[in-house]
Parts: structure tokens; C-alpha cells; sequence
């Protein structure tokens, strides 16, 4: 679901020998034979094309055999394809899935979570939540549902250009809550690809759960279009791959250096005042423990503590940790509370200042 001069200066030296320079030694590129046991350093520097992963084989099967099981249970016959790529995206007017690379196997879902501090879709649970909603976008191909003037009225034109970034409305009735961050709020397709999926979920009890909400409107026109396509053959027949992993030459460290610049927003340091509630630079504290050593032994907690109260992503809140740390350093904070007091309190804090950011704009969820 991603997408990612100085001018020159010519010197002209008369008559003086170029110098002979040292060759630096070429960097030593692992060999793709036996990668599962490499190092993270040693995976880094592979390329797609060379991991040679597969879904047949996998617990990746069990999964798409699942989410076949539920269309049928609804009377649907569509069945999207699916392939291995980078990320997960369904092509526009390509009735199939794309599913990372990284969950075709242990070792590569072990890197992602070292690079990316969590593995999207690296759960039953999760999967299945993104397997839904990518069918979603899926069957809106397969049967050319965008044209439609009534999904149009309700979710929104779907040639509105889709952002880099969205700034969601957290209490908005208007759309239904299924992948985190609010992501119905996205753009019109994601609205109806995530409606689609509370309506598919088979526990999803979505007549009771948003009875009194404005998006019951959209569940109630999914269920009478899926209604209607029931025992119908798909408009658009394509197998076609875009980005299959056999063909994408990019090295994994590559690929994660834009994923990590893509999800390290920038938050404004406005934490001085915060920090000082909980920490303090006071003689009477300078013999207790830094802030910026307590932060970082809790760091991984609150993160995920953090990620799970708001839905945001866990690189995100990372990176204001991380600002928190060098501004405690800075400030020279020390801790004035009990720890395990500290502890919770910090948690909050961290949570305030994201849910700030979400309504007054400063932050940004990127697409």
C-alpha cells in the first residue's frame, strides 16, 4: 500500500599527474542459496527476485482458502488470484491481491519486525482483516463497480486523486471501523473495500454494531449489491501481475530505507512542557535515573501499549520517542516519580500528544 543537486563544480588542473587512487574494496554480495540462515545485515543486501518464496507451501494458503470459503458462504463466485510482491495493493482493474513478501516465510517476517517494529497481516487475525478488505477492491474490479451512480453517491467519486497522507476524524460515524488508523477515511475506494470487509466478516454482527451510525447506509447498499451479484460470473476475467517478486531486482535494504522514510513523519518538538511534568532537572532529583535512560527501557512497552489504544503505526510513535529521548537528554530530565507510576503516566502521555496531533492536524497517517 506504498508508492514511494547540488550543481557540479568543474576544477581544471594543468600539467599535475592525476594521483593514483585506491579501488575501495566492492562490498560482497551474500549468496541466495541458504539465505534463512543470514544474518539481517547479510538479508539486507539480497533482492526480491533472489528469495525464490512462494505461497504453495505456505500458511498463507490456509488464509486465502478462508477468505474463498466466506465469498462462498455469501454466494459469491468471484475468486480473486493472488502473488507474492513488496506490499499489499490490489492493481487498479486487477481483480487479485498482492501479499508482501515477508509472510511467505518466518525468517523474512522476522526481518520486517526488526525493521519495521511490527509485521502487517503477521497474524491469523490480521491477515484475514487485510485479505477482506483487499478483496474489497478486488470484486470493485472484477465488476467494474465504481461506474455505479449509487456507490458513487455514498462512498465518493473514486477519481479523486489519492494523498501521501490523510488526516482521519476519529469520532466520525460516517464510516465503519475495520483496519486501523481510520483507514476508511483514506479515500472513497478504501471507504468501500473496508466496508466491504466488516460486511464479508462472518462475526461481524454489522446491523447491530452500527445501528444508530450514517454508515449503516453503506453496509445496508454492500449488502444489497453483493446480493445481486451472487452466482454471478465477473465482468473482468484478467489474471494479469503487477509487480510479481520474481521480477523486482530491488535489494531489501533499499525497499526498507523508503519504508522507514515513508512512515518517520516529522512531529513538531513540543514536548518540553509535557516531559517536565513527569521528569525534572531540580538539584534534588540530579542522583535519580535519567529520563532518557528510562524512556528507552521502556520504549518498546509504551510503544506497543501506545500503538494498540490508537491504531496508529508503531514506526510512527517510535519516532517520537525518539524525540522524546534526545529532548530529555537535552533538558537533562531525571525521573521524580516512582517508576512504575512514571511508567503509566508516560503512557498516557505519549497517547495525548498522538490523539492531539490527529485532531488538530499536525499529524498526518501516511497512505
Amino acid at each position: 500500500m506504498l508508492d514511494l543537486p547540488p550543481q557540479p563544480v568543474t576544477v581544471t588542473v594543468a600539467d599535475v599527474p592525476e594521483p593514483s587512487l585506491p579501488h575501495p574494496t566492492p562490498r560482497r554480495r551474500p549468496s541466495p542459496a541458504d539465505w534463512e540462515h543470514l544474518s539481517d545485515e547479510e538479508l539486507l543486501d539480497l533482492r526480491f527476485n533472489e528469495l525464490g518464496v512462494s505461497i504453495e507451501g505456505s500458511w498463507l494458503e490456509a488464509r486465502i482458502e478462508a477468505l474463498r470459503e466466506e465469498l462462498r458462504a455469501r454466494g459469491l463466485v468471484f475468486e480473486p488470484h493472488f502473488w507474492l510482491s513488496n506490499e499489499w495493493f490490489t492493481p487498479d482493474g486487477i481483480p487479485g491481491i498482492a501479499i508482501p513478501f515477508y509472510l511467505a516465510h518466518p525468517r523474512l517476517m522476522k526481518l520486517e519486525e526488526a525493521q519495521m517494529l511490527e509485521v502487517e497481516g503477521g497474524t491469523v487475525e490480521w491477515c484475514m482483516k487485510i485479505l477482506r478488505h483487499e478483496a474489497g477492491h478486488a470484486i470493485d474490479n472484477a465488476f467494474e463497480l465504481r461506474r455505479r451512480k449509487k456507490r458513487v453517491r455514498l462512498f465518493g467519486k473514486p477519481s479523486v486523486p489519492y494523498p501521501d497522507f490523510y488526516l482521519p476524524r476519529p469520532y466520525s460515524k460516517s464510516y465503519v471501523l475495520h483496519l486501523d488508523s481510520w483507514y476508511a477515511q483514506s479515500h472513497p475506494d478504501e471507504d468501500f473495500a473496508e466496508t466491504f470487509a466488516v460486511w464479508l466478516a462472518p462475526d461481524s454482527d454489522w446491523r447491530a454494531r452500527y445501528a444508530d451510525w450514517p454508515a449503516l447506509r453503506k453496509l445496508e447498499y454492500m449488502d444489497e449489491l453483493m446480493r445481486s451479484l451472487a452466482g454471478r460470473r465477473p465482468l473482468v476475467n484478467t489474471r494479469r501481475r503487477l509487480d510479481p517478486l520474481e521480477r523486482l531486482r530491488t535489494t531489501l535494504r533499499r525497499h526498507y530505507a523508503r519504508k522507514r522514510r515513508h512512515y518517520g513523519l516529522d512531529y513538531p518538538h513540543f514536548y518540553d512542557r509535557d516531559l517536565r511534568q513527569l521528569f525534572s532537572d531540580a538539584p534534588e532529583y540530579r542522583q535519580n535515573r535519567k529520563a532518557s535512560r528510562f524512556i528507552k527501557a521502556v520504549r518498546r512497552d509504551i510503544r506497543r501499549r501506545v500503538a494498540s489504544w490508537t491504531g496508529i503505526y508503531q514506526y510512527t510513535i517510535d519516532r517520537v520517542l525518539q524525540d522524546m529521548i534526545r529532548r530529555a537528554d537535552e533538558l537533562n530530565l531525571r525521573l521524580k516519580h516512582p517508576e512504575e507510576r512514571t511508567k503509566n503516566d508516560f503512557a498516557v502521555l505519549v497517547t495525548v500528544q498522538t490523539m492531539n496531533f490527529l485532531h488538530s492536524g499536525r499529524h498526518r497517517v501516511a497512505l
